[in-house]
């Protein structure tokens, strides 16, 4: 439950510095600082802030072939993804620390040789509190990301509520919606690279159909600001908007508190009254009074999967 009766958020709309994890460490401090310096407690970037979500990319990719300048722009994107934990998460840490914020940021991740799609979150004591891992990539997102499990799917709690991710197209998966009501979830983050006039339409679906706040960020990209090294297939010139944004805020009866926003880099925020979550459950709460479990039931397997399981002393 939650033990404050307000709280002011905000959703940060910029874009990264595509294959670039310190360039994108650096803004992404920057932009916590002037955050919470707006009175926010929670903060939530887009969708692969960091390193970078490579919009208009195909990495050489027919199917049945690849090319070798795709397998070196895939090798630049995976030696830029993050480890978690590590230096980088580190930084970020301290800047949850330094603005004694709750920070909810999206980052690839790399493990061996895989690139994840992945939200971090941090607490205001600088703790590194859990991660989710995109379970289901869209589309070509599939040839250079990897798929997340169901041990992923966190929720963290803070005297707000718990605060929970789902990750772009995931969204749209009601199953994993499910899962996440059903952890209590709050302040329902949904870091995105949808920047279509559709997705906020969608936002308040979801704080209809969970009562909770929605706090969607979307980056805003232009073609220029991709490194020279790949190809960028989308837009006719360097100044083309590639992303255009479109973040907000959603109350749980679906009011739209802020945004959309589509003319540039900003942040947006709002002051949270929790007791609406409370309300709006009033006549409406799908895992509860709400619910026919003796129709429908979901099973939920959270267990990590791993390719390789040892059994006994390695020799």
């Amino acid at each position: 439950m939650a033990t404050n009766s307000t709280v002011k958020v905000a959703v940060v709309q910029a874009g990264a510095i595509p294959f670039d994890a310190e360039a994108c460490i650096d803004k992404a401090i920057r932009l916590t600082s002037d955050a919470a310096a707006q009175g926010a407690r929670v903060i939530v970037f887009p969708e692969a802030f960091v390193v970078g979500y490579p919009k208009g990319l195909n990495y050489g990719l027919v199917i049945g072939a690849r090319d070798p300048a795709g397998r070196e722009e895939f090798r630049l994107y995976l030696e830029a993804a993050i480890e978690i934990p590590g230096p980088q998460t580190t930084r970020l840490a301290e800047a949850a620390a330094a603005n004694r914020c709750f920070l909810v940021i999206g980052v690839i991740e790399r493990e061996l040789g895989t690139c994840y799609c992945t939200v971090i979150f941090f607490g205001p004591d600088g703790q590194l509190l859990g991660k989710h891992r995109k379970l289901m990539p869209t589309a070509m997102e599939r040839m250079i990301w990897g798929f997340g499990d169901g041990s992923t799917l966190t929720v963290v709690e803070s005297p707000y509520g718990r605060i929970g991710a789902v990750i772009c197209w995931e969204n749209y998966m009601p199953m994993v919606r499910m899962a996440m009501y059903s952890k209590n979830i709050a302040l329902y983050c949904a870091p995105t690279a949808d920047d279509r006039d559709t997705w906020l339409p969608s936002m308040r679906h979801i704080a209809l159909e969970g009562r909770c706040f929605v706090l969607t960020a979307c980056q805003f990209l232009r073609k220029k600001d991709l490194p020279s090294a790949v190809r960028v297939s989308l837009g006719d010139s360097p100044d083309a908007v590639l992303m255009r944004g479109g973040s907000g805020i959603v109350s749980p009866l679906g009011k739209v508190l802020a945004g959309p926003h589509f003319d540039g880099e900003a942040i947006l925020t709002a002051e949270l009254d929790l007791a609406e979550i409370a309300r709006g459950k009033f006549d409406f709460d799908v895992v509860g009074h709400y619910s026919r479990p003796d129709v429908f039931q979901l099973t939920v397997n959270e267990s990590p999967m791993r390719p390789v399981v040892r059994i006994g002393r390695d020799q």
